[in-house]
């Protein structure tokens, strides 16, 4: 498992989890374009297949991290891959509902649950 100041990335088999370590708004938006040319490359690793968001420790985000989230799914989606997302809090289902990202990626209610979506 590797740690930056924003995320905190876990590869298991095909699959990339990528947990923020708290909330993620306007104000971190430096530090997360500064990191996300590192997941992206990340997923450029021939087995990563699928993305996992793990929203745990991050009850309030915003388009930031929405907008990291769409550039993963873009690349994933390119290779025929799937994202989900899980452990959202109720102001983040609120977030992604209004988004209309939640059309887009199963919202799952545990780790676990995410990643048998995205390796069915």
């Amino acid at each position: 498992m590797s740690q930056s100041s924003i995320f905190e990335t876990e590869i298991q088999e095909t699959t990339i989890v990528v947990a923020p370590r708290g909330d993620v708004s306007t104000l971190a938006g430096e530090d997360v374009h500064a990191e996300l040319p590192g997941l992206l490359d990340q997923l450029q690793q021939s087995q990563i297949t699928h993305v996992v968001f793990d929203l745990k420790r991050a009850t309030y985000f915003g388009s930031i991290l929405l907008g990291a989230m769409s550039a993963m799914w873009g690349r994933i989606r390119a290779r025929g891959g799937k994202m989900a997302v899980c452990n959202v809090s109720e102001t983040g289902r609120e977030i992604l509902h209004v988004s209309k990202f939640d059309t887009l990626w199963p919202i799952c209610a545990s780790r676990e649950e995410a990643l048998e979506k995205v390796l069915d």
